[in-house]
């Protein structure tokens, strides 16, 4: 799924091609995409752009006349741009937006359609999107410590929760943890003020340093390659190469389509958590979600 640092930079990139353009025509290929049925998207036609705001992962086509165009792409949703009017990608392009510049074009690879695309008129209602999230970049250390205590989580969970912390995914919390010194699985509860420091810290710079890296990457180019698995990465998507700061091969905890990645040395003291901390678990009823890994950890500390 894209997070914050590839959400920004396609931020970024839209207001530059489309801010000031009226919508000439919305394709839908897929009657999936659009959530919506009040108003009907075709009268989002002719309407020009006023600007490209953020709510989380969601990007916001700020209309004329108070109307919005709410898009999530979800884990496999990408923007690509081409030429007006070309025809949209096979089997994975969902949509297209025709402005006088080009079309913005919708992808998403996979059988599942999970995107989504919401058409609303008047600010109060994109409330509704807002799932509540800290921004981590505007947050003060205390705001940032006051969130991560508010409820018992693991750091893993609490991280990539929408309603606690605001963009952040299942990579960059990989990179964010690893930055910090932290094991996934430390819970919120017990989690010592030096330790609060160190993650705060971490996240601010992680996200800062991938978000001014994208940025430059692309140039004044369409970002075309938005991946959760990234060169310079340190430990995400980096399952049994060695960790850039110490030499220890990369461990991984699996769990339904996810995974996440850490250095036993750096974190977790040595540890395989798989082997030890989790062995159990393992044998007997592995949780298919982050969501049950955090219950089962949380249980094994009562």
């Amino acid at each position: 799924m894209p997070e914050l640092p590839d959400i920004l930079l396609y931020q970024d990139r839209l207001e530059q091609r489309v801010r000031g353009q009226p919508i000439e025509r919305i394709r839908l290929a897929s009657p999936f995409l659009l959530r919506s049925v009040e108003p009907p998207i075709k009268e989002a036609e002719g309407r020009t752009v006023r600007g490209i705001e953020r709510i989380g992962k969601r990007l916001v086509f700020v209309l004329e006349d108070d109307w919005f165009l709410v898009l999530h792409l979800m884990i496999a949703g990408r923007l690509k741009w081409l030429d007006t009017g070309a025809k949209l990608p096979g089997r994975i392009g969902l949509a297209g937006f025709d402005f006088p510049t080009g079309t913005l074009a919708l992808t998403e690879a996979g059988s599942k359609r999970r995107a989504s695309l919401h058409v609303v008129v008047g600010r109060e209602a994109l409330k509704d999107f807002d799932r509540g999230g800290l921004d981590v970049l505007s947050a003060s250390p205390a705001e940032f410590a006051e969130r991560l205590r508010r409820q018992s989580h693991t750091l893993k969970r609490a991280l990539t929760d929408p309603t606690i912390f605001d963009g952040i995914g299942n990579a960059y919390s990989d990179e964010i943890l690893h930055r910090a010194r932290l094991s996934p699985f430390v819970l919120t509860g017990r989690i010592e003020e030096e330790e609060i420091g160190r993650l705060y810290q971490a996240s601010r710079d992680t996200l800062t340093e991938w978000i001014n890296r994208l940025q430059q990457e692309a140039g004044d180019r369409w970002p075309e390659r938005v991946t959760a698995f990234r060169d310079g990465m340190a430990v995400h998507g980096r399952y049994g190469k060695p960790c850039p700061d110490c030499g220890t091969l990369v461990q991984r905890i699996r769990y339904a389509d996810n995974e996440t990645n850490y250095c036993p040395t750096c974190q977790t003291e040595g540890r395989l958590l798989a082997d030890r901390a989790l062995s159990r678990l393992l044998k007997e009823d592995w949780p298919r979600s982050l969501e049950g890994l955090d219950e089962h950890i949380k249980e094994r500390h009562l």
